[in-house]
């Protein structure tokens, strides 16, 4: 593999974050100190647009007018999508929420936080967004629901529907492109244990959209070992099937595994990560989810994105904390393997990923999230 690593921003805090930052700092301190206000970045989505071959990236910054950019394959340079032109203050990064509306060409985003509760009343809350790529024309839409932030979306292109995962609450909501409305299919968790929702919500074939839901058991301490599981709402469906399904635990024993990410790799299943970036099958007709294997099963992992590549194999980068591999899944044979450790060729070693896209050349995109050391990176992998 030829890896290389791209610098929207390359500050180094050394181990700033262990002394000072972590369990010290709140939102008021970063926006305080401009070395992290600006330069504590993390690449969290990414869409590539073959008409202009750029990456455009949605950043999580606490400086509302990076969350949004480019990256020019061309010339290898980071260009500035004009977001402070609409910036407002509390606006975040785009999440896990960037797509593409082939009807019109323009990208769609949403707005998610960094801020805590009491900076509610002040945050005027999650925006839809459309960057128009021929124009460069950027507006905010709508805010679907006042002071409330959005995660992740999917797009039902035949039926004009954004849909978005919100947080907090987690509510999951629909924005339509054409009229505006927006429905509320309610919450699919209350806090109680932590996060319901995994890093993204996937539309299968059939145009259901999937996600994850959580127990509350309040008659308990905690949720419970099977609280995770699995939501659908049927395309052009008015409310959520909350199904009793999960992920199996690996090792067969009770409950079920927190979900990371889902994946659509074209096959007519619906795909899943969790446990330590363990890869699941789920059968869309019945919503069971069968376990096939954990890539690293010896240390700290994750496997946050999978896209399929135009050889028909689908790509992730699994692994963490500094030691991350790329992963490639047959999903028709049910087999992987793993191609090589990523690390650019001035030994610097990648931290975790987020987000992925493969362009029409096979070439891949990683973003790079929550280093603790410095700011995050764009890799670019050539098999």
């Amino acid at each position: 593999m030829k890896i290389r690593s791209f610098k929207a921003e390359d500050k180094n805090y050394g181990q700033s974050w262990h002394s000072n930052v972590s369990d010290h700092w709140e939102y008021d301190d970063f926006k305080k100190d401009p070395a992290w206000e600006k330069g504590w970045i993390s690449m969290d989505c990414a869409l590539y647009n073959e008409k202009e071959d750029r990456i455009y990236l949605g950043i999580t910054c606490f400086d509302e007018n990076g969350i949004f950019r480019a990256f020019d394959r061309k010339t290898g340079k980071f260009i500035d999508t004009g977001y402070s032109k609409i910036a407002e203050p509390f606006d975040a990064k785009f999440h896990r929420s960037l797509v593409k509306r082939e009807k019109d060409g323009c990208l769609y985003g949403a707005v998610a936080l960094l801020h805590c509760s009491d900076k509610q009343w002040e945050a005027p809350g999650g925006a839809i967004i459309r960057y128009d790529p021929q124009t460069g024309e950027l507006k905010r839409l709508a805010t679907p629901i006042p002071h409330v932030y959005i995660q992740a979306t999917a797009l039902d292109e035949a039926r004009n529907i954004l849909y978005c995962q919100c947080f907090p609450p987690e509510y999951v909501i629909s924005f339509d492109i054409e009229t505006k409305e927006v429905k509320n299919f309610g919450l699919i968790g209350t806090g109680y244990g932590g996060m319901a929702q995994g890093e993204n919500i996937c539309l299968d074939k059939e145009g259901s959209l999937w996600g994850t839901w959580s127990l509350t058991r309040a008659w308990q301490d905690s949720p419970g070992k099977d609280a995770n599981r699995l939501f659908r709402i049927k395309a052009g469906a008015d409310r959520i099937d909350f199904l009793d399904k999960g992920l199996p635990m690996p090792d067969g024993s009770h409950g079920f595994a927190k979900i990371e990410a889902l994946f659509d790799l074209g096959d007519g299943n619906m795909y899943a990560s969790g446990r330590n970036g363990s890869i699941y099958r789920i059968n869309i007709k019945t919503g069971d989810a069968a376990y096939l294997f954990t890539p690293v099963s010896d240390r700290r992992s994750r496997l946050a994105s999978m896209k399929r590549g135009n050889d028909g194999y689908a790509y992730g980068i699994t692994g963490r904390d500094g030691k991350c591999e790329l992963l490639r899944f047959d999903f028709i044979n049910t087999k992987y393997e793993l191609l090589g450790e990523i690390v650019d060729d001035k030994g610097v070693y990648c931290w975790q990923i987020h987000d992925l896209v493969i362009t029409n050349d096979g070439t891949i995109y990683a973003c790079e999230n929550d280093n603790p050391y410095r700011s995050g990176y764009l890799w670019e992998i050539t098999i």
